[in-house]
């Protein structure tokens, strides 16, 4: 993929991309200084950190409506998460007054018919209107938890608002007064290039193969009737291939139709697709596993064990009585937990993942369990990183996560999130009886329908990814000009991954890089030829550096564990193994010219 300019979306010209261009490290230090000449460029972001334009849009609409002088508005799917916000602002704000806020669930008008009369998609949202002075607190909620509204419900939402079409209800359920927003039928309005808005739709939807014709599929969307039986089919899909049971590359008529059989490749018995549950995002499952098990096991610190993607820590932190932080993710540190736990100590869970971003390395999973099992205390591992064609992690853990926006989707183009329950572990039966009872599905059905779409060849994608990432990390790690290549395969803890390794698994397609000084890493990142931006998993290769996209205001904590402040982390995709080679090749030329003109 061609390297866009600054504040594209990547791919170009996704309206629901989740990567956007940053592809210079004047850029990412720019971005995050809050420098106007990168800011001013941004046309999207990723979907935690960056509100999208449709989220904007609705919430325009709804402060326009209901809104009063000096508020904001926050979008989430259900009133529950809207409750959370308003709960998680209240925990945290200096002020002693009481909170002046306001929810509103809006829901489409054929939500009082029974469930026999309902064909179509429930339309549906909350919106929480509250201080703008809390505005910071509310950029936490939605950045750690991940239950913001999606940019595809916003889109769908916004439509149904201007025609009318959703009934307000305060909090209480007492109905609000309705207020119409009438801009005449969608389908006849311009978009910003100007092109007819059917159009571009069809071109969006022109892939999505559901056994229906495309063109009325388009037509049903966008006259908000989306079918709730394809809606289910596709998520009954994707749970079939977290599970394990469905690795076949076919259309979902084709997934219907093969047996729901009882092949397990999570090598745990009894596990199903009962036990797959979906959410928004990844770090809402992370965020709402977190939950689950402050309500059945009751408040306890937990541990992070290993250096995580820092939104995992700060839940631990934020959310509960605190957390153990063991950065390092070394054998010596579990010896420290053992010391711990012998001398009375106890714990609510340990979160690592497997591998951990950005360093790669692989805890001991095996000890983990053993200890979880002695001294009572859950697992929760996320698989993101390693996912479950390359290890087997559900045997080890209580509860597995992952976000399914990355290698599991590939296109960048939709979120997504899993959590599953190991049937075979103490706290099953109470997890799973509160799941049952508590568990809200907020994951919108058109991201549910992309989702499906996109991750039929991922047992296709992940064999040829983990294959050229292999490859290109061999000749990585024999440059001079490389400092160290962070890799599984070249891991201190390479014993931990392979105990969880299965038979054809790989080592995934992440790596990083770090460099013996700065303008090294500068210039190998600068002159790398390939999309650069956030996130990771992508069918194209994808550089960020990351650090500093993830740690810039606290780059000397970051170091403490290891984390170098030049280090660039890679996902390799899809791309010819050769072609990318060649351009490894040509970036650390560039590195050696550079040298070489500074006398170095």
């Amino acid at each position: 993929m061609a390297v866009a300019d600054i504040g594209e979306s990547i791919p170009p010209n996704t309206p629901h991309a989740v990567s956007v261009s940053l592809p210079t490290w004047s850029a990412i230090v720019g971005y995050e200084t809050g420098e106007e000449w990168v800011l001013s460029k941004m046309m999207t972001g990723y979907p935690r950190f960056f509100i999208h334009k449709k989220i904007r849009e609705l919430a325009q609409s709804v402060r326009s409506l209901y809104g009063r002088e000096g508020e904001e508005v926050a979008l989430f799917p259900s009133i529950a998460t809207a409750l959370l916000c308003e709960q998680f602002i209240k925990s945290q704000q200096c002020s002693s007054s009481p909170l002046q806020s306001t929810i509103i669930d809006f829901r489409s008008r054929t939500q009082h018919l029974k469930d026999s009369e309902k064909s179509s998609v429930i339309t549906q949202f909350a919106a929480l209107l509250y201080p703008e002075t809390h505005k910071g607190l509310l950029k936490v909620f939605w950045q750690h938890t991940g239950d913001g509204i999606s940019s595809r419900r916003a889109e769908h939402c916004q439509i149904a608002v201007e025609a009318g079409e959703m009934n307000a209800h305060s909090r209480d359920g007492k109905p609000l007064p309705v207020k119409l927003m009438r801009k005449g039928p969608r389908r006849y309005q311009r978009n910003e290039n100007g092109s007819d808005q059917d159009r571009n739709q069809q071109e969006t939807y022109k892939n999505v193969s559901t056994g229906k014709d495309v063109i009325k599929f388009v037509e049903e969307r966008y006259g908000r009737n989306l079918e709730a039986s394809l809606v289910e089919n596709a998520k009954t899909v994707i749970k079939r291939r977290i599970a394990g049971s469905l690795t076949a590359n076919v259309d979902l008529e084709g997934a219907l139709e093969i047996p729901n059989g009882k092949r397990n490749i999570r090598r745990v018995p009894g596990f199903s697709t009962e036990d797959v549950y979906l959410f928004p995002t990844g770090m809402s499952a992370i965020f709402n596993s977190h939950r689950l098990l402050l309500s059945t096991r009751g408040a306890s610190k937990s541990i992070c064990f290993g250096f995580p993607y820092i939104d995992t820590l700060k839940i631990l932190q934020k959310w509960g009585p605190g957390c153990l932080f063991y950065g390092l993710g070394e054998e010596s540190e579990l010896d420290d937990l053992e010391h711990r736990l012998q001398q009375g100590e106890r714990f609510l869970a340990l979160y690592c993942e497997f591998p951990g971003n950005p360093l790669l390395k692989s805890p001991n999973l095996p000890r983990i369990r053993t200890l979880a099992d002695q001294y009572s205390f859950a697992v929760v591992v996320d698989e993101t990183i390693g996912n479950f064609l390359n290890v087997h992690v559900l045997p080890f853990s209580d509860i597995v996560v992952s976000s399914l926006t990355k290698i599991f989707s590939g296109d960048s183009n939709v979120m997504g999130g899993s959590l599953i329950l190991n049937p075979q572990t103490p706290f099953y039966h109470v997890l799973k009886k509160v799941i049952t009872a508590e568990y809200e599905d907020n994951y919108w059905a058109e991201d549910a329908i992309f989702m499906e779409r996109n991750s039929r060849d991922f047992v296709q994608r992940i064999e040829k990814i983990n294959q050229s990432a292999e490859t290109v990390c061999d000749m990585l790690n024999q440059h001079p000009l490389i400092k160290k290549v962070y890799y599984p395969k070249y891991s201190e803890s390479k014993n931990n991954y392979d105990k969880c390794r299965n038979g054809r698994g790989g080592y995934g397609g992440l790596l990083s890089l770090t460099f013996f000084s700065t303008a090294d890493a500068v210039t190998f990142f600068d002159q790398l030829e390939t999309a650069k931006g956030p996130s990771l998993g992508t069918n194209f290769t994808l550089s960020s550096p990351f650090t500093l996209l993830a740690h810039y205001s606290e780059l000397d904590w970051a170091a403490q564990y290891g984390v170098e402040a030049d280090l660039v982390r890679i996902s390799v995709g899809l791309e010819d193994t050769d072609f990318l080679l060649g351009s490894f090749d040509r970036a650390l030329k560039a590195v050696a010219k550079m040298r070489q003109a500074g006398g170095l």
